[in-house]
Formats: structure tokens, C-alpha cells, sequence
């Protein structure tokens, strides 16, 4: 059984792992290695909001693989992409601060727990407003967003999802783009 960590704990704990944790009722669960289909979506689809919150001028910062959303006393992860909102974070910052937008690739070892468990811990987080699942065998975004007290959700193959706010568009085909 794992020991039962503070943040303050965990966090003092991962900085001496040589791999990659997150924290689930206050205990560290390793992240599995990640194939190469799951970085390159990852990284497509951090670029593409990169530069979808650079060209609309926004106060947000697009952020890849390694930021930590603090979801509760017991609870972080560290989704695949964030765009937070608001003050540019310290560079020694190690959380989002004001999460708006969060991003899971789904993979084999995943794909129970970011369907279901990170679902409706990331809507307990007040600032989160989309969660975007995207799935690494097909082009297939699920979309869930708050909408007053309800979350909803769809499934985009083709076209652009608006995520709004912050008042951005996310390509689907540009997620999905391959090199020839």
C-alpha cells in the first residue's frame, strides 16, 4: 500500500521519484509510460491551443504535459494540456492556478479513470470550464463543458470545438493533422 501524503509531502516526495506521479486520496500513483501515438496527439494538441490563445490576444497561457491541477485536500493531476487563465504563473510554479481549460489523451492504462474519477473531479475545481478527452485510436475529441449547473457533453469528429470561455477554437483536424 502507498503512504498517505500531504501535498506539501508529495510534493517533496516526487522531487526525488525519477518518475512521474500524481496524487489520488492522498496517495502517489505512478503514471505509466506513454507511447509515441499519446505524445504526439499531447503535443498537437497543446500547440493548437497554444496558438489559438496567442492569435486571439488572450490573458492565458496554453501549458503542456506537467502542470499540476490541485482538485482538492487529497486530490492532483497532471493532465496532458491546461490553459490557464489570468496572471502569467512563476516559473517556479508547479500548479495552474486558474485552470480553464484541461486536456486528457485517453490511453489503454487511462482511459477508466479520465472517463469517469478525473470527469467529475476536474468540475469540482470552480475555474474549469471544458475538458476535453481525446482519444488516440480515432479522431475523436469528447468534449465536456459547463453550462450553469450542468455539464455537458459531444463527441466532435470534424470541425472545431469553441471553448468559450476563454473564447478560443480548437481544430480537430489540426489535433489529428499527420506528416506524410
Amino acid at each position: 500500500m502507498a503512504p498517505r501524503l500531504t501535498r506539501d509531502e508529495f510534493y517533496r516526495w516526487s522531487e526525488t521519484q525519477t518518475g512521474r506521479y500524481e496524487r489520488i486520496g492522498s496517495e502517489p500513483v505512478a503514471m505509466s509510460p506513454e507511447r509515441a501515438q499519446h505524445v504526439r496527439l499531447k503535443s498537437r494538441v497543446w500547440a493548437a491551443l497554444d496558438r489559438a490563445v496567442r492569435d486571439a490576444g488572450l490573458d492565458c497561457e496554453a501549458l503542456a504535459d506537467g502542470m499540476t491541477i490541485e482538485v482538492d485536500a487529497e486530490t492532483d493531476y497532471e493532465p496532458d494540456a491546461v490553459v490557464n487563465c489570468g496572471p502569467r504563473i512563476s516559473p517556479d510554479a508547479t500548479t495552474a492556478p486558474n485552470p480553464v481549460i484541461v486536456v486528457e489523451v485517453l490511453s489503454p492504462a487511462t482511459q477508466s479513470i479520465d472517463t469517469s474519477d478525473k470527469l467529475a473531479d476536474y468540475f469540482r475545481v470552480p475555474s474549469i470550464q471544458h475538458y476535453l478527452i481525446v482519444r488516440a485510436r480515432r479522431p475523436e475529441i469528447i468534449h465536456h463543458w459547463r453550462a450553469g449547473d450542468a455539464i455537458m457533453s459531444r463527441t466532435v469528429t470534424v470541425g472545431a470545438i469553441r471553448l468559450d470561455p476563454p473564447g478560443i477554437m480548437l481544430d480537430v483536424a489540426e489535433v489529428f493533422a499527420t506528416r506524410s
